[in-house]
């Protein structure tokens, strides 16, 4: 018999009760649709996790810190990052030089810090207007994260200020001029009779004067005048691991501290165990490019083994997955249920539609129809229950999806926020080709299987037996 005939005869068979066949159906549908929204929202959760920790930034980036893994301070030198660099899988090395400063715009005051990082880090940077910085410019040139302002305070005729309406700030750095004030930097204490002054890997931050004290400590400060070249875009949540920084080139920033601080290098330097400072630069972090996520991990493990504390966003993604993926389980189990239902329910069926056709498996057996054919006729049948149930949940289950987003976007994210957090204007329920394509396989197949001892039945079903039976 060709399948086209064993089609045929299945859907006359299954459309002779239509009320049974179309219980079963909807079992199957209910079963299909609640495990396909389960996933969904599995599926929605991993989505938003993922793009959440891809605006905070690379991937591919592994942050290491100026200290090891048991808290003790070290140093990140130039040396360091040669030694970061022969890594395997390493691209490139970043190195992260911060300076202090005040800065200064209308009525606005603040204290920032100066980022000098590579180019390499840079072209990381996501860019909403302007262009990064040259390497080696002969104008130092800076980077604003787009909410550097809220480091920023309306001054009052006082002196003083109020940090808790910095949201208030309003600073253009396209448009507006922004005056930067540098520390006076490092001054050798006087030497004194009673001995030398300074500890040994100590800071010079008690021998730095400041011209960020007040009014009075910046009487007779310059004021620089930095050129602008790009603002940093926040993401869909408008925030990021950059939004409230400011970077600029580390070598265009190297050569304006040396202009300023000569021989010191920079305004704050590193103390060696004789009290004096350093001829050489000491970083406070540096950043590893790696070539490819799948090698992230690897590569951080190896910067463990060098004594060093390190993360990274990828480190911090896998843990999310792990959860994610427990989320996922326990969401599709309880989908599950309901489909194992559904499949009892086509069992059920098609154990009936046996017993309602003893006779015509029996006629069908005695005008020599092969065996296989009874056998494919009820896996047709069920199958095919399978298909409809597979196919209408699925459909069902897109507008169901459909409609937990619009909910969501409609102001339902503040209710759902305690249990879900995600980056805005994402979508809490996803459903992806692969998953809507999965389900109607996965339908077919449960219901194949499920009319698979009812197909046995029949085949075993006796002949005269059959023929006798009214």
């Amino acid at each position: 018999m060709k399948f086209r005939d064993l089609l045929t005869l299945a859907l006359r068979n299954l459309f002779r009760r239509k009320t049974r066949t179309v219980l079963t159906v909807l079992g199957v549908i209910i079963g299909t649709s609640s495990i396909l929204v389960m996933m969904s929202l599995g599926l929605g959760m991993s989505r938003q996790t993922k793009q959440l920790y891809q605006e905070a930034g690379s991937m591919k980036t592994i942050t290491v810190y100026a200290f090891n893994q048991k808290g003790n301070e070290t140093e990140i030198t130039d040396d360091t990052l040669k030694q970061l660099k022969q890594l395997d899988h390493v691209e490139d090395v970043s190195p992260q030089l911060d300076v202090s400063v005040t800065a200064k715009c209308g009525p606005y005051e603040g204290y920032l810090s100066l980022t000098g990082v590579s180019q390499a880090f840079l072209k990381e940077l996501p860019v909403k207007s302007g262009k990064l910085p040259p390497a080696n410019a002969d104008n130092l040139s800076l980077v604003y994260g787009n909410h550097f302002q809220d480091n920023f305070y309306k001054a009052s005729k006082s002196g003083s200020g109020n940090f808790g309406n910095s949201g208030d700030v309003q600073i253009d750095p396209l448009k507006d001029t922004i005056f930067f004030i540098f520390p006076e930097g490092y001054k050798p204490a006087p030497k004194t009779s009673g001995g030398s002054s300074g500890g040994s890997g100590t800071s010079a931050q008690s021998s730095v004067v400041s011209s960020s004290g007040g009014d009075n400590g910046e009487k007779g400060q310059k004021k620089y005048i930095l050129d602008t070249a790009a603002v940093l875009d926040g993401g869909s949540s408008g925030y990021n691991s950059y939004s409230y920084s400011v970077y600029c080139d580390i070598d265009t920033l190297k050569s304006f501290l040396k202009q300023r601080y000569r021989k010191y290098l920079v305004p704050e330097p590193k103390l060696n165990k004789k009290g004096k400072p350093v001829d050489y630069y000491v970083y406070s972090q540096a950043y590893v490019f790696v070539d490819d996520m799948s090698h992230v991990s690897e590569v951080q493990k190896k910067i463990a083994t060098l004594g060093y504390q390190a993360d990274s966003n990828m480190e911090w993604l896998e843990q999310s997955k792990q959860f994610t993926g427990m989320v996922q389980a326990v969401l599709g189990g309880i989908g599950a249920v309901s489909l194992l239902v559904a499949a009892i329910g086509i069992i059920n069926t098609m154990m009936m539609s046996i017993y309602e056709r003893t006779r015509e498996i029996g006629v069908m057996k005695v005008l020599g129809c092969d065996m296989t054919n009874i056998r494919d006729l009820f896996l047709v049948e069920s199958g095919f229950i399978g298909l409809m149930g597979g196919l209408i949940g699925t459909v069902l289950s897109l507008l169901i999806s459909l409609l937990i987003n619009f909910l969501v976007a409609s102001g339902g994210s503040e209710q759902l926020s305690v249990f879900y957090q995600g980056a805005e204007g994402a979508a809490i329920s996803y459903i992806p080709i692969w998953l809507a394509l999965f389900a109607i396989v996965f339908a077919i197949f449960i219901g194949a299987a499920a009319g698979y001892l009812p197909a046995k039945r029949a085949m075993r079903l006796s002949p005269l037996a059959a023929m006798r039976n009214e």
